[in-house]
């Protein structure tokens, strides 16, 4: 009797050993699948290409530093800032340089550009003309309200011989009230640039910037005028100016600027869109 005490409290030191090395183990392996595990970055986007390019292209790329990119649409240009202000997503992808800089300096917002992709440029699109030389004095145009796609609108449509701008204006910041000639006598409607694609069917021609042109299935082929984008209007990956120098920021960089990138664009839909300078 005595005996088989002994044997039975042999058997259960064993077997709480056991436990104990198993528990320790479990333990460790899933300390280990918690520090392999991928975070999820929350990237906000507007209509257009870059919610495809963040989640098509960019994600892969970053991988393999622990992140994966996952997007939330916004329906304008004023949402995706302040939500990254207020920390309700992780970065942006939506917006050029020169959009950034106005809407911070104007809402006191702290965020930085980190890098800088491959951007569809505006176009003059119209279902009721097939070309700039059959436009008739007095036409509808519809146009962006938001101060930086108002001047772009402006310069394609000098770009084009369609209006002059006077001479002491910096003309990125011009406005309807800087045209100094309209030869044409062009009739202004200012609209929400997300409206833009839809006025198509109610305007003579609308300037469309290029993600809302592709959200609408705009085929670049078809407008009467592409603008050459100047480099602060290509399109950049923004984050809070206390996040910039974040392992997700860096690893963002790097991506972008990685040939890797080049080559993937290079196969994908985005091949034709305008490249970042440092490209060349």
């Amino acid at each position: 009797m005595k005996l088989k005490k002994i044997v039975t409290g042999i058997v259960t030191l064993g077997a709480v050993i056991t436990l104990a090395a198993c528990g320790g183990e479990n333990k460790k392996a899933a300390q280990k699948s918690s520090d392999s595990a991928t975070k999820e970055v929350v990237v906000g986007v507007a209509p257009g290409p870059y919610g495809d390019m963040v989640t098509d292209v960019i994600s892969p790329l970053v991988e393999k530093d622990g992140f994966k990119l996952t997007t939330k649409l916004f329906n304008d240009y004023v949402q995706p800032n302040k939500a990254l202000d207020a920390k309700q997503i992780d970065a942006n992808l939506f917006q050029h340089t020169a959009y950034l800089e106005k809407f911070s300096a104007d809402n006191n917002l702290d965020l930085t550009a980190i890098g800088t992709v491959p951007t569809l440029g505006m176009g003059i699109y119209s279902k009721k003309l097939k070309n700039l030389a059959a436009i008739k004095e007095g036409v509808t145009v519809a146009i962006a309200s938001d101060a930086s796609n108002l001047a772009r609108t402006l310069q394609l449509l000098s770009a084009n011989n369609l209006v002059t701008i006077k001479g002491d204006v910096d003309e990125t910041k011009a406005t309807v009230d800087d045209i100094d000639k309209n030869p044409k006598n062009l009739k202004f409607k200012t609209l929400d640039a997300a409206q833009l694609a839809r006025s198509i069917d109610t305007v003579d021609l609308a300037l469309v910037p290029g993600n809302f042109a592709w959200a609408a299935k705009l085929d670049p082929a078809d407008a009467l005028a592409l603008e050459k984008l100047k480099e602060e209007y290509k399109n950049v990956f923004v984050v809070r100016t206390a996040d910039k120098d974040t392992k997700l920021a860096k690893a963002i960089q790097a991506a972008l600027v990685s040939q890797d990138f080049k080559d993937a664009i290079a196969k994908s839909d985005f091949k034709d869109f305008d490249k970042p300078a440092d490209w060349q």
